[in-house]
């Protein structure tokens, strides 16, 4: 495992903490969908299902994890919940949230961390 990748693991790991401890229940990380992508986290708040997409920097990094979402991005984010929910026996009650965790880990300390609920 490279650099890189050992930093989103780690950024996927306090995301999946901070969604826990706000209650909801993580169902599962990393589901990959053949080429089309892969969703870091789905978890359920309540009754509907949310597609989570985990960015993690480090500080002093030139763009922040929250402008990384693109129109492109959503729309692929979109996506992938739609075969999510093919694969997995239909959309829940509540229906489905797509929210963005931005991890900031810094020099020292622990990391930064800003959920927002709904962004696509």
């Amino acid at each position: 495992m490279n650099a890189r990748s050992a930093l989103g693991r780690f950024g996927e790991t306090v995301a999946a903490r901070r969604l826990t401890a706000a209650g909801m229940t993580v169902l599962e990380r990393n589901w990959r969908c053949g080429r089309t992508g892969e969703i870091d986290i789905v978890a359920r708040d309540g009754d509907v299902l949310v597609v989570c997409e985990v960015k993690t920097r480090r500080a002093g990094a030139f763009e922040q994890p929250m402008a990384a979402v693109t129109p492109q991005k959503a729309q692929r984010l979109r996506g992938l919940a739609e075969r999510w929910i093919h694969a997995h026996g239909g959309a829940p009650p509540g229906g489905v949230r797509i929210d963005l965790v931005g991890v900031v880990v810094p020099n020292c300390g622990g990391p930064l961390v800003e959920h927002v609920r709904g962004v696509v």
